[in-house]
């Protein structure tokens, strides 16, 4: 789609998601054993055949943007792109972004050289599958000057999102931002999702702005920081502001939680997010592994990827990464492994890395529950890995625990017999 470029905002500093947040960028984190959260909105992109794709970063960006330079290059035939931009001083701004309209107004001097009518403004930590040509058939249809791509949610999760009202012709009328009190903020839905408690209609931060009136806003108000604080209520009060209606599976990843949650979720037989789904592929680094290899390996519900190798263990609704090795009598379950960069078996001399362990993976005769285990981590012997007690909040040593679950950093080595 020639008349429309994308910007997908890499986010803050994704505290909530620490410690997988200690040495990457929110949408860095790999996600589902091969892939990384950014290919979701980059995915979607192409596969609605939107190659204009910029990505603004600016915390801990050098494996996001390693990535992208790895993964995403397009042909001279298909004229696209997608470019990393992180903060930087300029003559109108010596300041890192202060928010996410901030990004995007710091970045029009990029933007703005390329051919474009309409802005897709995207988050680079969601979990979805999305045709973008339709929201934006939609907003044409609708002569809008901006669309908001919205989804029911409960009351549990409304307070964390922003929330809004809408007339009967779809148009957006009020628009309220992690609102505390949510009396009088329910919508018209359907009786399906009203059954499931799910009345309240929240905006996915997903947006379609004519460029003409995004680059006018972000100009004449410089202190809006904020697309759901700012922007975007401004916007209703002056233009016509629709809402695109989607009922598919998302997930917002800003938390241990969630990013747990929606992980497991993706074992399921019937999982929520298709990620097999051959007309809205998932895009990724080719890394050219072997296939997975199990040798006597009890596995039920688990998603094992290439690389791994896995001994005479019992796995169950898990995901294994790339490169992950198991060994025998061992027990995971409920869990995250994010696997390695690199063979357990690779000398210091022969593998590119030289951080982290020198034999990453699990050893024999440990068990693993309701945990994550970041990328090239070391798992001794007779290991037991459980929050028994359900602790919900906890700084160790080189573990932590985040809603309940036990991470451990990325290249740390956790001892034989070790008891967490």
């Amino acid at each position: 789609m020639r008349d429309c470029i994308a910007i997908i905002l890499g986010g803050g500093a994704g505290s909530r998601l620490f410690p997988l947040t200690l040495l990457r960028s929110k949408p860095a984190v790999p996600l589902a054993g091969k892939y990384r959260l950014i290919d979701v909105p980059v995915s979607n992109c192409i596969n609605s055949n939107i190659n204009k794709i910029f990505v603004l970063t600016q915390f801990n960006s050098a494996s996001l943007n390693r990535h992208l330079a790895h993964t995403y290059r397009f042909d001279n035939y298909r004229r696209g792109f997608v470019t990393v931009m992180a903060a930087e001083q300029t003559q109108r701004s010596a300041n890192w972004f202060q928010g996410t309209a901030d990004a995007v107004r710091q970045s029009i001097p990029h933007v703005s050289i390329y051919r474009q009518k309409y802005v897709l403004i995207l988050s680079g930590d969601q979990l979805y599958s999305m045709d973008y040509q339709k929201m934006i058939e939609t907003h044409v249809q609708n002569e809008a000057a901006v669309t908001v791509a919205t989804i029911p949610v409960t009351a549990e999760e409304a307070s964390g999102l922003g929330i809004l009202k809408t007339n009967q012709d779809d148009q957006i009328t009020e628009f309220y931002e992690k609102p505390k009190d949510l009396t009088g903020k329910t919508s018209l839905v359907t009786d399906e999702m009203k059954a499931e408690g799910r009345e309240y209609l929240a905006s996915m931060g997903i947006y379609v702005f004519n460029s003409k009136l995004l680059f006018e806003a972000l100009d004449m108000y410089p202190n809006d920081h904020d697309f759901g604080k700012q922007i975007i209520p401004r916007a209703i009060q002056k233009a016509k502001v629709m809402s695109y209606s989607f009922n598919g599976y998302w997930s917002d990843i800003g938390t241990i939680r969630s990013y747990y949650e929606a992980s497991l979720m993706l074992t399921e037989p019937q999982p929520g997010f298709n990620i097999y789904n051959p007309n809205m592929r998932l895009y990724t680094n080719a890394r050219m592994l072997g296939p997975a290899k199990m040798s006597g390996t009890n596995l039920t519900d688990s998603l094992i990827s290439e690389g791994s190798m896995v001994g005479e263990s019992t796995i169950t609704r898990s995901v294994i990464g790339i490169r992950s090795f198991i060994g025998n009598h061992t027990q995971i379950q409920d869990s995250v492994i994010l696997g390695a960069d690199y063979y357990p078996w690779h000398s210091l001399e022969t593998r590119e890395r030289v951080e982290g362990p020198q034999q990453p993976g699990v050893g024999d005769h440990t068990y693993i529950e309701g945990a994550i285990i970041d990328k090239n981590v070391k798992i001794g012997n007779r290991c037991i890995i459980r929050n028994k007690e359900g602790v919900q909040e906890h700084d160790g040593e080189n573990f932590f625990i985040r809603d309940g679950i036990v991470v451990i950093p990325k290249n740390v080595t956790i001892p034989d017999e070790t008891v967490i």
